[in-house]
């Protein structure tokens, strides 16, 4: 597969949100990857936007199932969230189910007044009803697929593609 770069979409995703950047907006990147493209976009949009982490493994619908994941780290909110527009940030959409999770999260901390998903890919595949507002690149994908973003040491983004065992 012939994918593009984190870079040349991580352009495409600013140049889609430049136009609709308010001032009482505010990022919420999901970790880890979500987090790395929320940065990343913040620099490319110049903008002193405030940003925070969610981190929605307690929130997952088969977090009794799966059990916690031993790198577990608080969610960081450092603003308001009550009546705020929200860009929600991720990597790769797939299911809607982490998507899901992290509007549990944000609605804890109160009640934004819209949110709006920002995603590095969306390969389909959805299981919830959940669209992107804002997409680098459609991806069309195997199910036995599966793709990440990698961040190296130097901070520059990668794609990982793998083939997930057949059950």
């Amino acid at each position: 597969m012939n994918l593009p770069t984190p870079d040349e979409l991580l352009d495409k995703l600013a140049a889609q949100m430049l136009p609709l950047m308010r001032s009482d907006c505010a990022f919420l990147g999901i970790h880890t990857g979500g987090v790395w493209v929320m940065d990343a976009l913040a620099e490319r949009l110049g903008a002193d936007v405030p940003r925070g982490v969610l981190d929605i493994a307690f929130y997952r619908d088969d977090f009794s199932r799966i059990g916690l994941h031993p790198e577990v780290k608080p969610s960081r909110i450092p603003f308001e969230v009550e009546n705020r527009h929200i860009l929600l940030v991720d990597d790769v959409l797939y299911t809607g189910r982490t998507v899901r999770a992290a509007l549990n999260l944000i609605f804890d901390y109160g009640r934004p007044a819209a949110v709006r998903l920002a995603v590095l890919a969306d390969r389909g595949g959805r299981e919830l009803p959940v669209c992107p507002d804002f997409v680098g690149a459609m991806l069309y994908m195997a199910d036995d697929e599966h793709i990440s973003l990698v961040r190296e040491e130097d901070g520059r983004l990668h794609w990982v593609l793998k083939q997930r065992p057949v059950a």
